[in-house]
């Protein structure tokens, strides 16, 4: 097991405790949320940079670091419909896309062929990071005795950014989806 490897299982684990600390729902919960989504995303850039430029691109990491990804990213868009930071649409349109394409991916792998990210899927990974973290970002400030005082003035705005971000997140996530099968032809 190689450190992209492990650094992209580690994502998996983020993902969990990412959970439990946003379902704490306190002040303290969100920070540590944010800076552990921040070190996650960090690790999805770290391990496809350590993998291409030190050699160490693997069938395992092709497979499991679209996985890891959908794992952060389906449990963080999960907990922000279940406590009201999304809609659910938005949450179960990015999952059936994510499902739909992941399960391609496995038939594919059955039949010896290892499907990469393609570029479209890699935008949408990132325009959906972007929007996680303005959201946690939100949230962060949202409860911060520290924002409070011009917080509220922006709220409208900052709720409006967010809405933006996650509406453009779902349209480069079924943009990719059709074209992930438009290209696996």
């Amino acid at each position: 097991m190689n450190l992209p490897n492990v650094l992209t299982l580690s994502r998996i684990v983020l993902a969990i405790v990412l959970v439990f600390l946003l379902e704490e729902s306190s002040s303290t919960g969100n920070i540590l949320a944010a800076i552990v989504f921040a070190i996650a995303s960090l690790t999805d850039f770290c391990d496809g940079y350590l993998a291409k430029t030190k050699g160490l691109v693997s069938n395992f990491g092709k497979i499991m670091d679209p996985i890891a990804d959908k794992v952060l990213l389906l449990s963080t868009f999960g907990v922000l419909a279940h406590i009201g930071m999304i809609a659910w649409w938005m949450f179960i349109v990015i999952a059936i896309r994510e499902v739909v394409v992941t399960a391609s991916r496995l038939v594919a792998m059955r039949q010896g062929q290892v499907l990469a990210a393609e570029h479209a899927g890699k935008i949408k990974t990132v325009v959906q990071i972007v929007a996680v973290s303005a959201i946690l970002l939100y949230l962060v400030a949202q409860q911060s005795e520290f924002c409070s005082f011009w917080f509220y003035s922006a709220q409208r705005a900052w709720v409006s950014i967010n809405y933006g971000l996650m509406l453009l997140a779902v349209i480069l996530t079924v943009y990719s989806g059709i074209d992930y099968f438009r290209n696996k032809k």
